[in-house]
């Protein structure tokens, strides 16, 4: 799965680079490498709803570097933990 964090202007503003930051630590923390890949992105054009993130090809709105951690487990960590058992079990 790939995860693109926008680090546009206005996310940028908003904390994006935090947001990366964190991201990659739970990705780590997780070991997670094998099935995440996590992208920075300029411009997604979702400047109003927080920090733009996309999992594979699906927006997560209202992202911040407070809510980060939370936002990782309850919409990015799931879809991960999935395909990496699928990996495991191929």
């Amino acid at each position: 799965m790939t995860v693109s964090v926008c680090v546009g202007s206005s996310c940028h503003m908003k904390g994006s680079y935090q947001v990366v930051k964190i991201f990659g630590e739970l990705i780590k923390e997780n070991d997670l490498e094998s099935v995440v890949t996590l992208k920075a992105s300029f411009c997604m054009g979702r400047c109003l709803n927080g920090i733009s993130v996309l999992a594979d090809d699906r927006p997560i709105q209202n992202v911040g570097f407070a809510n980060a951690q939370q936002i990782f487990y309850d919409e990015i960590y799931p879809q991960a933990q999935r395909e990496k058992q699928a990996l495991e079990n191929a």
